[in-house]
């Protein structure tokens, strides 16, 4: 697999960072999150003047197995026809990377569709959807070093045009059911905990999930005694939840600001610093959403989420209605007066 440097940020600029903040001409401490969200983000850059260039938003598609034991209330057909939309400039990712000024890049890593008759999509196909994870492994070991590589090339593409900010968001129908199994396994916290309704179940396709879960569950355990991080990220995962996986990493490793989006984002951070700890300093949590278990993850990652919306799109939806705050951040710390400049008397 490839393997990451990624360094935790270097903390010796914190004091001056700090005292550059305090000594904007407003009382100490009185905007609040926007200061530390500046704070993170001058330590990532390493620098007292932090800037935002060229954002990048990947939609990553791919299909799952696990779909097939009727765990979605959506058939999987929705997924190819989604990315389609994309392309046509329809889709709630859309109007928001068009507002923000994103560069969005809708990439197929494994949807079980020919998507290359549309020229919108980037063609990084791995296979047409995962495997059955109730019955077997979701991938195989060459199928997740692939995954982890095309989510580190289509950081390189964006770090190439001067992105310094990313955010990822995916399109996999079923894609709440690996990321509540990973949840489980990387927080142990119960798995019925960890299981919501996705894109709409009710009780008793909760039920019915939970069911299924838990019989994936008790079958990987019977065959992995020692598993590895990796292993559980294999044998669940989707090829569009590792490619983000590899993407966050890359970032990392780039010291670009890593944007994560909802549920299943977040699970993918949380897999992601099980394999590199030091990946947390980049990330930037956006949201809390509705799904079950989503503020247990962030919880567990020790994450203050900026927006609480009661959002569950998906797509990275969450991450781009949170930018404007990251923007501001760092407007403030480029823009804003201090005392001495303005000629006014501290006041705090």
């Amino acid at each position: 697999m490839r393997t990451f440097d990624i360094k935790k940020v270097d903390e010796e600029l914190r004091p001056a960072i700090q005292a550059k903040t305090d000594n904007l001409n407003k009382p100490k401490g009185s905007l609040g999150r926007l200061e530390s969200l500046a704070m993170q983000i001058c330590l990532i850059q390493h620098t007292l003047s932090p800037r935002i260039s060229h954002p990048c938003h990947l939609l990553l598609g791919g299909d799952h197995g696990i779909e097939r034991e009727g765990v979605s209330v959506s058939p999987r057909e929705v997924t190819w026809q989604q990315m389609i939309n994309f392309t046509r400039g329809g889709g709630g990712v859309n109007m928001f990377c068009r507002q923000h000024g994103f560069d969005l890049k809708i990439v197929d890593v494994g949807v079980d569709y020919d998507l290359t008759p549309y020229p919108g999509v980037i063609d990084r196909k791995i296979a047409r959807g995962t495997r059955n994870f109730l019955y077997e492994a979701a991938m195989t070991d060459e199928q997740y070093d692939e995954a982890i590589t095309v989510g580190a090339d289509l950081v390189d593409t964006c770090h190439a045009q001067d992105c310094s900010i990313l955010s990822i968001g995916e399109m996999g129908i079923a894609n709440t059911s690996p990321s509540s199994i990973w949840m489980h396994l990387f927080t142990g916290i119960p798995l019925q905990e960890c299981i919501g309704a996705g894109a709409g179940l009710d009780n008793e396709g909760i039920r019915h999930k939970q069911d299924v879960l838990s019989r994936a569950l008790s079958n990987y355990e019977s065959a992995n005694k020692n598993p590895s991080v990796a292993t559980a990220l294999r044998y669940f995962g989707g090829f569009e939840m590792v490619t983000a996986i590899g993407a966050m990493l890359r970032c990392a490793e780039l010291r670009l600001i890593i944007l994560v989006d909802g549920f299943i984002m977040t699970a993918c951070a949380l897999a992601a610093c099980q394999l590199y700890p030091a990946a947390r300093d980049y990330m930037i949590f956006t949201h809390c959403g509705d799904e079950s278990g989503h503020k247990m993850m962030l919880d567990s990652l020790g994450a203050q989420p900026l927006l609480h919306l009661g959002l569950r799109l998906g797509e990275g939806t969450g991450a781009l209605c949170a930018y404007p705050i990251i923007d501001s951040a760092v407007r403030m710390m480029n823009e804003m007066n201090n005392f001495d400049n303005a000629k006014i008397t501290k006041y705090f």
